[in-house]
């Protein structure tokens, strides 16, 4: 019995011991890699070695090294990048320039292989010379057409002052734009510069296509430096939130900090004809590469072009339908035909040019009879189960009347309409006959409808829309009647009777912004945007104001851009003519609109930096997540505890 007892202590002694608490590896590692060696060291002079290394003292990684490192002047030939337990080798593999500064920028790329604890923003140098250059400059890159920030656009900089080093010469230094858009080229020597940003497609380091996106500033820039002083807090301990002292700390300040560059893509200038095409039997189409001035010239070769058209076009003439009126035209199987338009050369001029067309249709008349066929038949297998069904109950009724195809009208007519809006009309054919006598508007009044004037005529630039226009009163009903003979199309079709019932909404209902802005001159439009960042209404500045009248309730933000050729789009630049896009500005905050609020607010369009102005809920380039090991670690602890 005693030996008995004696087991069972030992073994409760021994479980004890041994369930203390599950081990959970000790604290988690908070220290970025340490560098201990660099060869040739770093900020060496007179380098002569193509070869870098970099010991750590710890196994490190690199994080999207493609990405992130980027090397000063940038290197034709793609350099070698490994890695090798703690170390790192970087192999150059274009010739080392004389007398030249060469920076290695891996921004937060070195990371330790268990942690993964960035290093920080760290860059290697080296010299071929005697000296090496250290000043720095700094900006951001954004999209000009809506402020985003760009992620990895190339920086650079020439010190060659003539306009054609930009698309003649590599950079001599560059940098890449992280999340933020934000970039700083390094190992700048004295002297200065013109500044660009290059998506660079071709990794050229040079703007050799007009498809990449670019940026440019007419003005120079001069590195330069002073000793600033800032003050670091020192607490306690590390987990303290006490502190011990506070220290003045100097530093270099590298400057300009705050270059902004707005990035565009150029519109084509090569002209060309993309493409043409004939999908179906009455129409054809050309697609060019770029705007113009004329259209096209046409001349029939088995039918005559004179009068044949009802040409549909953009406003830039870069795309071009011709809408055939004459069936025994369009009912030939391949149009014939010499197209003359101007097209650009190989040094970019524009000549005159003529191709020779033959243009089969895509939908042959035999193809559009065998679908009618196919939808007749399918009516009438569809009829004969219902007369089936109709022997069984007689109540079913039955409608013996073949389909009738009518002519198309796109999207619906809104049963509430807004106070600002018109009922606009959209066909798949251009109209041959409108008749408005077949269109009934009319309000309720004490519970009893009446005829209300109207007007309906296309809308401007546009050949297949129209809008109606009635004098519409808040509140009030309304109801369009449009009989089946109202819209004839070019080829025959004609519309199904519609009838729809119209709510206008009440003044009570909406809200108004009147945003003042007396910098901005009239060639100003403002645009009122939702809380997705798309537009939804915009106004003319006038008299350094823009008004926005019948808005209803909601979150809302506003922005701005210089319509400078008055053709009330946002326009691109182009280099050639040192044209900047037009420029855009964001109000900084959201707008919170409420029924029956009259909100004027005053508007600075430079009292915040360009490159803050897009507030962040409407940013689609969001900032990429800080590496904070710290907080990363305290939350494995929070989750652990749970």
């Amino acid at each position: 019995m005693l030996r008995w007892w004696l087991f069972c202590f030992f073994a409760i002694l021994i479980y004890a011991c041994a369930s203390t608490g599950n081990p959970d590896g000790g604290p988690y590692d908070e220290d970025p890699p340490v560098l201990l060696k660099c060869v040739p060291e770093l900020r060496a002079i007179n380098n002569k070695s193509q070869r870098i290394r970099l010991t750590f003292d710890e196994f490190i990684k690199l994080e999207n090294p493609n990405e992130k490192v980027v090397i000063s002047p940038p290197q034709i030939e793609s350099p070698e990048i490994k890695t090798n337990g703690r170390g790192i080798e970087v192999k150059l593999l274009d010739s080392l320039k004389l007398n030249t500064t060469y920076t290695i920028d891996f921004s937060d790329a070195i990371v330790d292989n268990n942690e993964g604890n960035p290093l920080g923003n760290f860059a290697y140098s080296f010299s071929t010379g005697a000296t090496i250059d250290t000043l720095e400059v700094s900006g951001a890159v954004l999209d000009a057409s809506n402020l985003e920030p760009i992620k990895g656009i190339l920086v650079g900089l020439h010190s060659n002052m003539n306009d054609s080093a930009f698309v003649k010469l590599p950079f001599e230094r560059v940098a890449r734009t992280d999340s933020r858009g934000r970039f700083t080229i390094r190992g700048i020597a004295p002297g200065v510069y013109h500044i660009f940003a290059l998506q660079d497609v071709d990794q050229n380091f040079m703007f050799s296509q007009k498809s990449e996106m670019i940026a440019f500033s007419t003005d120079t820039i001069k590195p330069s430096f002073d000793f600033r002083t800032r003050q670091d807090t020192i607490w306690l301990g590390a987990d303290s939130i006490a502190i011990d002292t506070i220290k003045e700390v100097q530093y270099t300040h590298f400057m300009p900090d705050n270059i902004v560059l707005r990035a565009f893509t150029e519109l084509p200038v090569t002209q060309y004809m993309v493409k043409n095409e004939r999908l179906v039997p009455q129409k054809f189409s050309f697609y060019f590469s770029a705007p113009a001035d004329t259209l096209p010239l046409i001349q029939g070769m088995n039918f005559d072009e004179k009068n044949a058209f009802i040409i549909e076009k953009t406003a830039k003439n870069d795309t071009i339908h011709y809408w055939i009126k004459d069936s025994l035209v369009y009912n030939i199987d391949t149009l014939a035909m010499r197209v003359s338009y101007l097209a650009s050369d190989t040094l970019n001029r524009l000549v005159p040019r003529t191709d020779t067309l033959m243009l089969a249709s895509k939908l042959t008349r035999e193809k559009i009879a065998k679908d009618k066929a196919n939808k007749m038949e399918e009516w009438r297998k569809e009829l004969n189960k219902k007369l089936k069904r109709r022997k069984k109950n007689d109540t079913i009724p039955i409608d013996t009347v073949p389909p009738i195809e009518f002519l198309k009208i796109k999207g619906e007519i809104p049963s509430t309409l807004e106070l600002y809006q018109n009922v606009e009309f959209e066909f798949d054919e251009p109209l041959a006959i409108l008749d408005t006598a077949s269109i009934h508007l009319q309000e309720m009044v004490d519970s009893v409808y009446n005829d209300v004037p109207y007007i309906i005529e296309p809308k401007e630039g546009e050949l297949r829309k129209y809008v109606l226009y009635a004098e519409w009163k808040p509140g009030k009903e309304y109801k369009l009647a449009i009989d089946s003979i109202a819209f004839t199309g070019l080829y025959g079709l004609f519309s199904d009777k519609l009838e729809q019932s119209i709510k206008v909404r009440s003044l009570e209902e909406y809200a108004a912004l009147f945003m003042k802005i007396p910098a901005a001159d009239s060639t100003a439009i403002v645009q009122l945007l939702d809380s997705q960042g798309n537009v939804i209404r915009d106004a003319k500045c006038e008299n350094g104001r823009a008004d926005f009248f019948f808005v209803l309730p909601g979150k809302y933000y506003v922005r701005l851009f210089y319509d400078r050729n008055q053709n009330g789009v946002w326009d691109t630049g182009l280099y050639d003519e040192k044209r900047q896009a037009e420029e855009m500005y964001y109000y900084p905050q959201a707008l919170d609109l409420k029924a029956q609020w009259d909100v004027e607010q005053d508007w600075n369009l430079n009292a915040v930096p360009l490159d803050k102005q897009k507030p962040l809920d409407i940013t689609k380039q969001k900032p990429d997540e800080k590496k904070s090991v710290k907080g990363r670690n305290a939350e494995r602890e929070r989750k652990k505890r749970k």
